[in-house]
């Protein structure tokens, strides 16, 4: 009787468990989360009426991107420059969105700023890699070979714990990117620590997570060269 109970049970056991490997996947596949449409629907009405130039620098990313937008143009003049960053974003948004927000401007060097939300999320540093891995593959489907630079993600007193996740994303990043043609890791993250490895504050907003003026000057002063590479000069600010 007992055998013939477990004979039941195990078969049961094998659905379930393949049910529950099938749901998994499901949600794997889930699109990113609604509310972007908005953002994405903004951009794409600002395209029709004031088109973005053509063959520019594509700056794209979490809000270190969206708040840079007032002074973009302004720190790297000469340059067209295109900003296409939205607060609270994941590498993954910028990833599902692309063909909205990506191939239409056809760019010649893409800045990415992203990571530091998923690792905030949950994701963990192995999970940032491959999503970063799969905007430069979804990129290159629709732009063969287009250059693209990832700023490293930042250390900040607000999500100091993070840190060590995030510091372990950056270096696996760096190293596929030294691997891969025309996919550059940008160093800014050691410049935004102290003699101490610790975050410092006055490049920090009050809330100890967005950037002032003085956190951009370090972005500034390790991007231009990447942009004079790909041919992009500043002229005297």
């Amino acid at each position: 009787m007992n055998l013939l109970r477990t004979r039941g049970i195990v078969p049961r056991l094998v659905a379930a468990f393949a049910l529950l490997a099938m749901s998994a996947s499901a949600v794997a596949q889930v699109p990113p989360p609604a509310h972007w449409k908005t953002d994405i629907a903004t951009f794409v009405a600002h395209d029709r009426v004031d088109p973005p130039p053509q063959h520019g620098v594509l700056f794209i990313g979490s809000s270190s991107i969206r708040f840079w937008a007032p002074t973009l143009a302004h720190d790297f003049p000469g340059v067209p420059v295109i900003d296409r960053g939205f607060g609270g974003s994941a590498i993954a948004d910028a990833t599902y969105y692309a063909d909205r927000i990506v191939t239409p401007y056809h760019p010649r060097l893409i800045v990415m700023y992203a990571g530091d939300n998923d690792i905030a999320g949950g994701d963990s540093p192995q999970q940032v890699i491959g999503e970063f891995k799969a905007f430069v593959k979804r990129v290159r489907r629709d732009l063969p070979g287009v250059p693209v630079a990832f700023i490293s993600i930042k250390p900040s007193v607000a999500r100091w714990t993070m840190w060590p996740a995030m510091r372990e994303a950056n270096q696996g990043i760096r190293r596929w990117a030294a691997t891969q043609k025309n996919v550059r890791y940008v160093d800014t993250a050691s410049k935004m620590l102290d003699a101490h490895g610790q975050p410092r504050p006055e490049l920090l907003r009050d809330d100890g997570l967005h950037m002032k003026p003085a956190g951009y000057a370090i972005w500034i002063a390790a991007l231009e060269p990447v942009l004079a590479d790909y041919g992009f000069h500043t002229t005297e600010h």
